[in-house]
């Protein structure tokens, strides 16, 4: 079975309006060149707001189902694709998330996944924003498939992946806001990348599972922030066994990529990773240490 993927790769403005104006923009383009599923970046309804700590931001939550779902949903109804998109999500006072959604093609709520590595680093201060998802690691059913959403710095965890493809995933999928500091050379800007897309290479190689991740591009100052974060784009698929299949560069980009679902009975029968896992040999991997 063959799965056509559409990603909108944006550079996100102060304005949310315009920002998800430029989205469904790109949702409807992807439909119309055949996409049956969207993927979106992450957070794309603002600016990347976790560069600072700042009490008055929590004002751009909202809830889930709520406008940005209303948005999705309408412009997943009138295409008839699947949209995977990100929401700054007001659970309750005081308990907010990184929420990936998902929309069916109908428009409806098919299902959300609560980030749950949650990064403090300099310019990605996500821990004074958001409450780490409470699970499942669990796929959402869809009329394309069960899709394995992660989010940005899930993308670095092999546990989270192999979670998702031990559930059933057909598909692994990454919305991303990641980017560089300016103050870094190229050539640690180039590592960096490098290992960014290595990783998720490798979570499709072991799980026998293609991935989609999608990124934001442009660069984007937060007010009190020092020198803001040039997004690096570089929205990519990865097929089974971890061959890129199609990738953007570092300006705005509606993609397209055809991915043969059917490659993961295929690839999994010649390389059994998971028929040969010792799982009476890892008890220790849900203890933070094993010494």
């Amino acid at each position: 079975m063959n799965l056509t993927v559409g990603w909108v790769q944006q550079a996100m403005t102060g304005d949310a309006e315009t920002n998800m104006q430029n989205i469904t923009d790109g949702v409807r383009a992807a439909a119309k060149s055949g996409a049956r599923l969207v993927v979106l970046p992450e957070l794309h309804r603002t600016h990347y707001f976790c560069q600072t700590e700042n009490p008055a931001l929590f004002d751009l939550s909202e809830p889930v189902p709520g406008p940005t779902c209303d948005a999705l949903g309408s412009v997943a109804a009138e295409c008839s694709v699947v949209i995977v998109g990100s929401v700054f999500e007001r659970r309750m006072p005081g308990v907010y998330h990184n929420t990936a959604v998902v929309l069916e093609c109908d428009g409806t709520l098919a299902g959300i996944y609560r980030k749950t590595h949650i990064p403090d680093d300099p310019g990605y201060y996500e821990k004074f924003y958001f409450t780490p998802g409470d699970g499942p690691l669990y796929p959402v059913e869809t009329s394309v498939g069960r899709l394995g959403v992660l989010v940005c710095w899930d993308q670095w965890y092999p546990e989270a992946a192999r979670l998702m493809a031990l559930a059933g995933a057909d598909i692994l999928l990454y919305p991303t806001a990641i980017g560089w500091d300016e103050a870094d050379s190229a050539d640690e800007k180039k590592r960096q990348f490098d290992a960014w897309q290595t990783i998720q290479r490798s979570h499709a190689i072991a799980n026998g599972l293609p991935l989609v991740a999608v990124n934001r591009c442009g660069i984007e100052t937060a007010p009190d922030s020092v020198g803001g974060i040039r997004f690096w784009g570089g929205s990519f698929a990865a097929g089974c066994q971890g061959e890129l299949l199609a990738s953007a560069g570092e300006e705005p980009d509606t993609g397209l990529v055809e991915i043969d679902l059917s490659g993961v009975e295929r690839v999994r029968r010649i390389w059994p990773f998971l028929r040969d896992r010792r799982i009476d040999l890892y008890k220790k991997l849900t203890a933070r240490l094993a010494i």
